[in-house]
């Protein structure tokens, strides 16, 4: 096990750690035993086939029942749950934020795509309730992780994004932070303006769903872009990370293929 501390912005997320197994090209979450979930690092394999959508930055949510379903199949969707063992779910970002979510009890994953859009629109939010729909998960039962995404010190904004998550009711005293003019450097393009804080954005998401193990990697995508893809400093085409989760394979059942 590794205790692996954030690159932050400022002090309100300084606290903000994870455990984590790391392997290679794959930072490692533990659920616990008898569930796998993972972010992919810069050019890593996935371990075997991972079911991923086709993302919109909307708040679609579809329940996967079978291992290898396609990325056309789930046109239009942002985020994914199961409770079949040996289904692989993930979604893929590049600084937007990732949040993998679990219910031990009724043995159920889900794994979602939350840019700004998608957070201001409350995914994780509607993915719990989707849960406790299909699966009678309890919010108090769920253990949450928010993996490597866009940090707040990177994450600059304009003021109709600031005043789109103003409207929809976020604690702009813990996420938004003023630091002043634009001044980009050399070290810093971000440096100035407005901030937001999507890991907090988040992690005040599922608090507010009621959800009490949130676990943050705190690992900015743009700041450590020679492990992990960011879309802001490489463009809109640049390869995707993929976090996901699955239930491990139990005695008799059958590997899905590569």
């Amino acid at each position: 096990m590794f205790l692996i501390p954030g690159k932050v912005g400022f002090c309100k997320s300084a606290f903000l750690f994870i455990f984590v197994r790391m392997s290679k090209d794959l930072l490692k979450y533990d659920f616990g035993a008898g569930v796998e979930a993972f972010s992919t690092e810069r050019e890593a394999k996935l371990p075997y086939y991972v079911v991923q959508p086709h993302q919109v930055h909307g708040v679609e949510i579809r329940e996967v029942r079978e291992p290898m379903t396609t990325r056309e199949e789930l046109e239009g969707v942002d985020a994914l749950v199961t409770n079949v063992p040996g289904v692989a779910i993930s979604v893929r970002t590049a600084d937007c934020i990732p949040v993998l979510l679990y219910d031990p009890v009724h043995r159920a994953v889900a794994a979602v795509h939350a840019g700004w859009r998608g957070t201001v629109q409350r995914i994780s939010q509607k993915v719990i309730c989707r849960m406790r729909e299909l699966y009678g998960t309890d919010a108090a039962d769920v253990v949450a992780v928010i993996g490597p995404g866009i940090g707040p010190e990177s994450f600059q904004v304009g003021q109709e994004v600031a005043d789109a998550f103003a409207a929809a009711g976020f604690p702009m005293a813990e996420i938004l932070q003023d630091c002043g003019p634009k001044a980009p450097t050399a070290d810093n393009p971000m440096n100035g303006g407005l901030h937001i804080d999507l890991w907090r954005a988040n992690r005040w998401l599922l608090e507010q769903s009621g959800v009490k193990s949130i676990q943050i990697a705190g690992i900015c995508t743009y700041q450590n872009n020679d492990r992990f893809f960011s879309a802001r400093r490489e463009g809109t085409k640049c390869g995707q990370i993929r976090d996901g989760s699955f239930f491990a394979l139990g005695k008799g059942q059958k590997k899905n293929r590569p």
